[in-house]
């Protein structure tokens, strides 16, 4: 019988499975590996769109938050230019309210009674007098009342003083100014204007 020796060809399977499977391995690692690359670079792109997504909305709502506050200052503007054209109106539609006034008093004065006091408070009007008779007072409201431009009148007091020897009654009045409007006020004046054209026109038939 021949003696034969298998060790050899056994070291070399062995050998030879070794390097199949270091082979095997080293393939896994580059799979996993280039697995692992192709992975992290679709996060890494998904990351970096996102990033530029929000950046954009960041400058966009930063572009928006300006445009709100130029609104903002262009609406307080706005109400300031507002305010400022109402006191101007104002300004110029009461702009005559005191030669109005006195020439309604001078108007509505009633013989037999004299003022001592005018004060005008905005708008509220405390008229303080003496009179002959408490007749003569009555007769003042009623045309304090009729005037066009004094509305509201009130006694405020009444009392029989003497004055020069001579009985009187002291009175304390309040009225108040009735404010227009400049297209009312323009309105008045074109309805005075026309009403004298037509007793002009009338004078001159009678003449």
């Amino acid at each position: 019988m021949i003696p034969i020796n298998l060790l050899p060809h056994r070291a070399q399977k062995r050998a030879a499975q070794q390097k199949q499977f270091i082979a095997m391995a080293a393939g896994m690692a580059c799979v996993g590996l280039g697995v692992v690359i192709m992975v992290h670079g679709y996060f890494s792109q998904r990351i970096d769109n996102q990033t530029r997504r929000n950046k954009f909305l960041t400058n966009e709502i930063a572009a928006l938050d300006k445009q709100i506050d130029q609104i903002k200052e262009l609406k307080e503007q706005t109400q300031s230019l507002i305010a400022r054209k109402k006191v101007v109106e104002a300004l110029q539609a009461n702009r005559t309210e005191a030669v109005r006034l006195l020439d309604q008093l001078v108007r509505q004065l009633p013989e037999g009674l004299y003022l001592r006091s005018v004060k005008q408070t905005d708008a509220n009007v405390n008229v303080q007098g003496f009179a002959n008779s408490n007749a003569r007072v009555s007769t003042l409201m009623r045309n304090l009342e009729a005037s066009p431009w004094l509305e509201s009148p009130s006694l405020v007091e009444i009392k029989a003083v003497r004055v020069n020897d001579n009985p009187a009654s002291e009175f304390n009045v309040n009225v108040k100014l009735t404010r227009v409007r400049l297209d009312d006020e323009a309105g008045s004046k074109s309805g005075s204007k026309s009403a004298d054209s037509d007793s002009d026109k009338q004078s001159r038939k009678k003449g």
